[in-house]
């Protein structure tokens, strides 16, 4: 048997677009006994409260309707995942199409409830599935979640099944592609059965999907794998003593696969959101150039607008690399110099202020005078306004709200600063397959090695208000990925006045995160729906 794995990109409630990928596959593959998809391929993963409108899902069904007629010509049968009522009920299902009818569905067992998850607010649970019987093999079809847990196939096997098959929505996070082939190596070996694995791949909001959907034998050993953050097709040959050994993607290093999330993360949020490019302002400084680059890759170079705003603060070095990043990247760059803006918002406000002494108000001025001219840009023109704060700063709150925090998305929303910087270097080392940047450098060696600073006031570096950003990354990632307690992130070494003024400084910002725009979650815990902490909150105040 021939059983094809198309690994899509599809979008969220484009129903009628996703059915026509999922046709296309269908037509590509040629000699396939069956086309196998990733979870909910038909309206998108996740379509969060849209499967609470009933129109919605009367426009899926006539879709699914639709996909089953197109298998009346005795072709490969479609093994689609979607939302599907039953008596009452909602499912996240597998859904098996041959002959021109739906042959089976299967739904979801486990209904994941943590993290970016809360499939329990919107499906119904279904029963532990039983095989499907299908041209001399019996399907152990499962979706997503149900492969974390051991019992859905020692269910399957039990009953009788040949074969497993995964149908997945799997976010990426760092860890996560070894974690999910351990967790399918384990059902493997356990059942002794061979089992596909697929993914989607794309962005869809803050969620990105890497795909390197990926075929095991019975012994647990790899016997295909599909590229990762691209669509792709592979046939895979079942024989009567298993799998035939086909194609095995190579492993991308933890920096590419980093880089890659959030080019696809910022590429699918412009492009499925119909914005005609980006725009954003350009410091001299690390974030802003990598941000910039990763805009390029995403987008080519035609659709990326930088614009540099120097006030008297600003640097003659800036002002220079700012210049040499946006050559390097080929990209168009303003300069919008605010001082005047400055000085007439200082006039207005002198009446108010008089007497007292300028301090981080004046700075914040800055910051928003920044943000109102490229909202202005993006108003005018129509390019997405693209924040580049990284999440040490969104961390401990050093960021300022309707300044540098304005915008549609941030590329870094849950990259640490010490990753910006490996990040930036592994960039420039060269351009990998598929992106659309510049063949080399991407900013000059001073923008990466020069101390990190706002320039709001004379000599100002981030290190006069924050510890060393590998200390502060550091005790971040203990106080968030890890949820330790203060005395444990002391107990790794930090001076407990810095780690407890660092704690501090996290509670104090949730109200400023709360308003950030998205941005590509890379992490186990990124801010928003990963890290739901109250803003009112005298929990710090005991510690």
């Amino acid at each position: 048997m021939n059983i094809t794995i198309a690994q899509t990109n599809p979008a969220v409630g484009a129903v009628d677009a996703n059915m026509d990928r999922i046709l296309e596959a269908r037509r590509g593959a040629l000699g396939a006994d069956l086309v196998v998809f990733g979870e909910l391929t038909l309206c998108g993963y996740p379509p969060e409260d849209l499967v609470r409108k009933p129109v919605f899902l009367d426009h899926v069904a006539r879709a699914v309707e639709d996909l089953a007629r197109a298998t009346a010509d005795g072709g490969a049968g479609l093994l689609v995942g979607a939302p599907w009522r039953h008596d009452g009920r909602l499912w996240n299902a597998a859904l098996l199409l041959d002959g021109g009818k739906i042959r089976a569905i299967r739904p979801k067992h486990h209904l994941p409830n943590y993290g970016v998850f809360d499939e329990m607010r919107v499906f119904d649970p279904g029963p532990p599935p039983d095989p499907i019987p299908f041209r001399g093999l019996d399907l152990g079809v499962m979706v997503c979640e149900d492969m974390w847990f051991p019992d859905v196939a020692a269910h399957l096997a039990a009953a009788g099944a040949s074969l497993l098959v995964v149908l997945n929505g799997s976010p990426y996070e760092v860890e996560k592609p070894g974690h999910r082939r351990a967790l399918a190596r384990r059902r493997a070996t356990e059942t002794g059965l061979g089992l596909i694995y697929a993914n989607l791949v794309g962005g869809q909001d803050e969620l990105v999907f890497d795909g390197a959907s990926f075929v095991l034998d019975g012994s647990g050993t790899c016997r295909h794998r599909l590229p990762a953050w691209r669509e792709a097709v592979a046939a895979v040959e079942w024989t009567a003593d298993g799998c035939v050994q086909g194609t095995i993607a190579p492993d991308l290093t933890r920096d590419e696969s980093i880089y890659r999330a959030l080019v696809t993360g910022l590429r699918d949020y412009v492009d499925k959101n119909r914005f005609p490019g980006v725009v954003l302002g350009l410091s001299g400084g690390i974030d802003s150039a990598l941000s910039a680059a990763v805009a390029v890759d995403a987008l080519g170079a035609e659709r990326v607008f930088c614009v540099m705003m120097p006030s008297p603060h600003t640097s003659g070095d800036s002002l220079d690399d700012a210049t040499s990043v946006a050559a390097l990247l080929g990209a168009r760059l303003e300069t919008l110099p605010i001082a005047p803006a400055m000085e007439a918002l200082g006039d207005v406000l002198d009446p108010v202020f008089e007497g007292r002494q300028a301090d981080v108000t004046e700075e914040n001025v800055q910051s928003r005078v920044r943000g109102l001219l490229l909202m202005a840009i993006s108003n005018k023109l129509g390019p997405m306004l693209l924040t580049t704060g990284n999440k040490s700063e969104m961390s401990v709150g050093y960021a300022t709200l309707y300044g540098d925090m304005c915008g549609g998305y941030s590329v870094l929303k849950d990259v640490y600063k010490t990753t910006v910087v490996r990040l930036s270097e592994w960039r420039n080392a060269g351009r990998p397959a598929g992106l659309l940047g510049p063949d080399g450098p991407v900013m000059p060696r001073r923008v990466i090695d020069k101390p990190p600073s706002a320039e709001l006031r004379p000599d100002q570096k981030d290190e006069d208000s924050l510890p060393p950003y590998a200390v502060l990354d550091d005790i971040l990632h203990g106080l968030v990925e890890e949820d330790l307690s203060l005395d444990e992130v002391i107990a790794r070494g930090h001076d407990p006045a810095e780690a407890r003024r660092v704690w501090r400084l996290l509670d104090l910002a949730e109200y400023k995160r709360r308003q950030a725009p998205p941005g590509v979650k890379i992490t186990r815990r990124a801010f928003g729906r990963d890290r739901r902490y109250p803003i009112t909150n005298g929990f710090s105040r005991l510690v």
